[in-house]
């Protein structure tokens, strides 16, 4: 696969729909590789009209991991994303980001308003004190670590999908099988649970984002889960508030996860911001 270079991190990049007029570029969250954004999904936005790129965040999946000691910001993220684009050829582009990824993109709206045709935020937060609250159970599965899959898989696939069902949408359940096949496959093609501490190190010192985005343009989408127990809907809907002229998509039954009941959900938001651009790619 293609790699962007920012500085000395690559980022691992794909694209769907190369001949179409416009990208919709997709921004993954916390520890989650770009095949969270699953190929099926990302060919609904190419039936859409849109060339779809989605990426592996630095110190995820087969983009570079940083060592012990080194720290990064989300701007840094930000501009990763930047240099897909670059690489990709790509001038402007549609972003959308999921819970950190959400924080991405606003950041990258922010630092980087010449390059942002529209903004999804799904499941994410501005920053600001109170917004990043989760439930008890929904902190755990941050905090506690998994089980060492070289010294048990079983256990660490099992764990992998207890967490899934716990910050999971109770309105469109996965089917423990798929769940399970994900976690095998996500541990088959990389797995560096380090750089999670790292990436929440970078959340941590964005900070509060709220005036900041108070000067955003471009169209913007907030969708967020009503039943979301990681980033709970207060998240979202401080980020519309946050954002002028920012549409509120709250959605019954969703929790913190793309299952494939949602895949039409969320390319409607995306393509709903897509289309409230009026610059061209």
């Amino acid at each position: 696969m293609p790699r962007a270079r920012n500085g000395a991190v690559e980022i691992e990049y794909e694209t769907f729909g190369d001949d179409r007029p416009q990208t919709v570029i997709l921004v993954s969250g916390l520890g989650s590789q770009m095949t969270r954004w699953p190929e099926a999904f990302c060919a609904k936005l190419v039936a859409q009209g849109y060339r779809a790129i989605r990426f592996d965040n630095r110190d995820t999946g087969r983009s570079t991991w940083l060592g012990a000691g080194e720290r990064y910001t989300l701007a840094d993220m930000a501009a990763d994303a930047v240099a897909v684009l670059d690489a990709a050829g790509v001038a402007r582009a549609h972003i959308a980001g999921v819970s950190m990824g959400g924080m991405i993109v606003q950041r990258m709206a922010i630092d980087h308003p010449g390059r942002v045709l529209s903004m999804t935020s799904i499941m994410s937060a501005p920053g600001a004190e109170g917004t990043l609250v989760s439930t008890p159970e929904a902190m755990a599965v941050l905090n506690n670590p998994p089980p060492d899959p070289a010294v048990d898989f079983d256990a660490y696939v099992a764990q992998a999908v207890k967490n899934a069902r716990t910050i999971g949408s109770p309105g469109y359940p996965w089917d423990e099988a798929e769940l399970r096949a994900r976690a095998k496959a996500e541990y088959a093609r990389a797995y560096n649970p380090t750089g999670v501490a790292r990436q929440r190190g970078a959340i941590m010192v964005d900070g509060d984002r709220t005036a900041a985005l108070g000067s955003l343009a471009a169209p913007v989408v907030v969708l967020h889960g009503e039943d979301d127990p990681l980033i709970q809907p207060i998240g979202g809907y401080a980020t519309a508030a946050a954002i002028p002229g920012a549409e509120l998509r709250m959605i019954p039954g969703m929790g913190h996860d793309l299952p494939p009941g949602l895949y039409d959900i969320f390319v409607d938001a995306i393509c709903a911001a897509a289309r409230r651009a009026t610059a061209p790619a």
